[in-house]
């Protein structure tokens, strides 16, 4: 009796690396970790039953023609299901994923008609991409007629990959693998892609990947990788699924894989535009108080105005002004958690509202990164004129040094 052939298993790393090859000749991608990166995002997308949550895939760049719907091109034609769009509303994409055809791969092309600075209010879309992130999210909407309706839960849990000019809101960044896509220099040349031609490779991987995602997907369920040395939080939950994959895979792809994972991670981290809260705080701590203890609100402003490369002199066309002050600063405590606002300094000529060093230590501490070195000059550098010859540097050193009795600058402590 013959025995019946069986059909030998995929080599899952050798699939990736041809799943990265197919990339490679349509995509210059700005570093090698994102190569990593991306193909293990096709690789997840496969077996998302299996996951706890899942990474957004952002293509970013500055400018057009860097490369990110072509990108996103690539990407659509090895991921199941896939369903590009663009400006789709909230309710739209979340009946597309709550469907019995199964959960699809969502591949947003240009983001930033949706949340760039003229797109209008798309919260709802913002709160779609929020929590399609965890396989817990949900929306709830009303269904029915007239007053026979009644509130039913849709998931939103489904890969998303999106690509767009500038950047995203704060909430979709910490959720994402970001890949800042860049125009292609003159010695730089890719292969041109023609969808009749190509995309039928790109189907053949995909058909490829999910039946090694079949082959893998009892493993991969019960998978909790070891994360890289300092990845955790946010960060842990966005690569664990891309992790997952590369174990699953063998070979090279699980070195590589936590190798990219801390270089994307630490280039997020430095790259990313961060809240204007964050930013706010650390341009207070290392460029305005520079060690003194208490600063009137003109003080703070002027200098922070004056930052040749901070957003302060132009927000939404206006500059920062003491309302805005106390509303971003209001967010954060005090050490003693009350929100922080701007209480009376007593100085010479009066009692203007400032801000204490000691109410925003806290949050300098908790979400500030670590200062810069300090020289010897750095908390004068900055000098401004305000009246009279006297500058709010010398200013904020009289705060922070001069006795009450012998004060004599223009913001000097009267008692």
């Amino acid at each position: 009796m013959n025995a019946t052939p069986t059909t030998p298993p995929i080599d899952g790393a050798a699939l990736l690396d041809e799943v990265e090859a197919f990339h490679r000749r349509f995509n210059i991608f700005p570093r090698e970790a994102a190569y990593v990166a991306v193909v293990l995002w096709d690789a997840h997308a496969h077996l998302m039953d299996c996951f706890d949550s899942t990474a957004r895939l952002a293509f970013l760049s500055p400018e057009p023609g860097s490369g990110k719907s072509r990108a996103l091109e690539i990407v659509e034609t090895v991921v199941p299901r896939a369903l590009t769009t663009v400006n789709s509303s909230a309710n739209a994409l979340f009946r597309l994923v709550d469907t019995p055809e199964g959960r699809p791969t969502i591949l947003f092309d240009e983001i930033d008609t949706v949340f760039g600075p003229k797109a209008g209010d798309n919260e709802p879309v913002r709160g779609f991409l929020n929590s399609g992130y965890r396989r817990s999210g949900k929306m709830h909407r009303c269904v029915g007629d007239g007053a026979n309706q009644t509130v039913q839960p849709f998931s939103s849990f489904c890969a998303v990959a999106m690509a767009g000019l500038g950047s995203l809101p704060d909430t979709i960044l910490t959720r994402s693998v970001i890949i800042r896509m860049r125009k292609r220099a003159p010695n730089e040349s890719v292969e041109s892609y023609r969808q009749r031609l190509n995309e039928k490779e790109g189907f053949a991987l995909r058909d490829r990947l999910a039946e090694w995602a079949d082959s893998v997907r009892d493993s991969v369920k019960d998978a909790w990788p070891e994360m890289p040395d300092g990845i955790n939080d946010r960060p842990a939950d966005v690569w664990e699924p891309l992790l997952a994959v590369a174990d699953a895979a063998g070979g090279h792809w699980p070195e590589r894989a936590r190798a990219a994972c801390v270089e994307l991670v630490n280039a997020a981290q430095d790259n990313d535009e961060a809240s204007l809260g964050v930013r706010l705080l650390t341009d207070l701590r290392d460029a305005v108080f520079c060690g003194a203890e208490r600063l009137p609100t003109a003080v703070i402003l002027e200098r922070l105005l004056a930052m040749d490369d901070a957003p302060w002199a132009d927000l939404d066309d206006r500059p920062l002004n003491s309302r805005g002050l106390a509303k971003f600063l209001g967010q954060y405590v005090t050490p003693g958690n009350k929100p922080i606002k701007p209480r009376g300094i007593r100085i010479s000529s009066g009692t203007p509202k400032g801000y204490y060093a000691e109410d925003l230590t806290d949050a300098w501490t908790r979400y500030c990164p670590p200062p810069p070195p300090r020289s010897a000059t750095s908390a004068t550098a900055a000098t401004l004129q305000v009246r009279g010859g006297e500058s709010v540097a010398d200013s904020a050193t009289a705060i922070r040094h001069t006795p009450p009795e012998t004060a004599t600058p223009l913001f000097s402590v009267a008692g």
